[in-house]
């Protein structure tokens, strides 16, 4: 852990002349005061100060009191695009209090009673993008600056990640100057569609990391003319973008990974503490869709069917049923090793925060009642037809945001996890729905203009 003077002395090394004061609103979406470094002192004990109304979901009016963002000193983060400025990942707190309408904080306190129980949540994530332009009508088209990224299975092509090859190199040296361990970087299975890995670790740090890499993500697209989109799903014909996250619970002492059993009969090699954590997860997966896909466009990437709609390439790479298997992509939850599990169905959209809170809370409820998964499904489930399906009584997840949004006020678990901001979650995702299903969309002009 570090002290203040520290970072204070590491601030000065490092040449930090302004400093971002970082948290997120009900949607993950950065916000930030950004303040000279000499005031660094001022921010780590009182805070830098919002107008919390002004935001969506902060649980605030026009007449309430300050909120103030506390920097958490550890997530001292120079800004790999811009010298001499630095960002901190922050708590907000009103009136000396933590306000537990921050996402973080509410996160904070889940992990805590995880930690009480005797583990760390690690995670990490696959973060899925598209670099895209858009033109003076709106429309978008994919970021290509050299005019070779039109082929229908465009996963891995040299010419299509030599195309963007600085960007790519421009981020994963940014990365590994804050010390991520990235690893590995490609071109996904869409046109304009990237993935940069880095290491996991502990659930709080990959969400503030994941935090600022759409921030990062901004700023080094727009460098090359190109706007760097979390969005689920921009465009109709290819794959949509996930945020597939790889996680398991570890000795909160030791380290030890607490879902590895060599032994395990079912040949997975997972523990039954891991069997019992899935199960928690199968049991409310249909709440946590909400928090996991929490937007309209989310669902125009988590699609029923074969597997082989709304992409170019092919197969959408997004189960929708709530299975899971061993190393099988058409899986919500796959075995990628012994005691790796990865859930496939979270979407880029998402707040990490959120979402990683009400997952380990499922999966800790699965665990206190030690909850059955059932038989490991090793089909693939892009064969079979819905009827198939529902006759082996597998479930499907939500297919729209007011259907998931329905299973949430009926689970307490998943509630729980968000804790008090529920209730204007559960308001601002209806309202959501309201305002997107009255507006009239080209399709429908399209469609129904001269039908009649």
């Amino acid at each position: 852990m570090s002290t203040v003077q520290d970072v204070q002395g590491q601030l000065d090394q490092d040449g930090i002349s302004f400093l971002l004061a970082q948290f997120v609103d009900i949607n993950g979406s950065a916000k930030v005061k950004m303040v000279p470094a000499s005031t660094f002192s001022n921010i780590v004990n009182d805070g830098a100060g919002f107008a919390g109304a002004a935001l969506y979901g902060m649980g605030q009016g026009p007449n309430s009191h300050d909120m103030m963002a506390r920097v958490d000193i550890d997530t001292y983060t120079p800004l790999p695009w811009r010298d001499g400025t630095a960002r901190f990942a922050c708590d907000l707190f009103v009136d000396g209090e933590p306000w537990m309408y921050c996402p973080r904080q509410n996160m904070k306190r889940v992990l805590n009673d995880v930690r009480e129980a005797g583990f760390s949540f690690q995670v990490g994530i696959e973060p899925e993008h598209f670099l895209v332009t858009k033109s003076e009508d709106g429309s978008l088209q994919v970021w290509d600056p050299n005019n070779v990224d039109s082929l229908e299975k465009p996963c891995y092509d040299f010419k299509g990640i030599a195309n963007v090859m600085d960007y790519l190199q421009d981020m994963m040296e940014g990365m590994t100057s804050l010390g991520w361990e990235v690893y590995q970087a490609d071109h996904e299975d869409g046109n304009g569609q990237y993935e940069i890995n880095f290491v996991y670790t502990d659930a709080l740090i990959t969400a503030d990391r994941y935090t600022f890499f759409k921030m990062m993500t901004s700023q080094i697209a727009q460098k090359y003319g190109a706007i760097a989109t979390h969005m689920a799903k921009p465009f109709s014909d290819r794959t949509g973008s996930g945020g597939h996250i790889h996680y398991h619970l570890a000795d909160s002492d030791s380290g030890e990974n607490m879902f590895v059993d060599d032994s395990d009969p079912k040949g997975l090699g997972l523990s039954k503490m891991a069997y019992h954590f899935i199960g928690g997860i199968l049991a409310h997966a249909p709440a946590l869709t909400a928090v996991m896909s929490p937007t309209v466009n989310c669902y125009k990437r988590l699609q029923v069917g074969a597997g082989l709609t709304s992409s170019t390439s092919g197969y959408t790479w997004t189960p929708a049923s709530i299975t899971y298997g061993d190393n099988n992509r058409t899986q919500m939850i796959r075995v990628a090793g012994p005691g790796n599990i990865e859930d496939r169905t979270m979407s880029a959209g998402c707040n990490p925060y959120l979402a990683f809170a009400v997952y380990v809370a499922a999966g800790m409820d699965g665990i206190a009642r030690e909850l059955d998964p059932g038989e490991v499904n090793r089909s693939n489930m892009y064969d079979l037809s819905l009827n198939e399906i529902s006759q082996r009584g597998i479930r499907m997840l939500p297919q729209s945001l007011p259907e998931a949004i329905a299973e949430l006020k009926q689970d307490e678990v998943v509630q729980a996890g968000l804790g008090v901001i529920a209730d204007d979650f559960i308001k601002l995702k209806e309202a959501e729905w309201s305002e997107y299903h009255s507006q009239v969309s080209r399709w429908e002009v399209d469609r129904y203009l001269q039908m009649f």
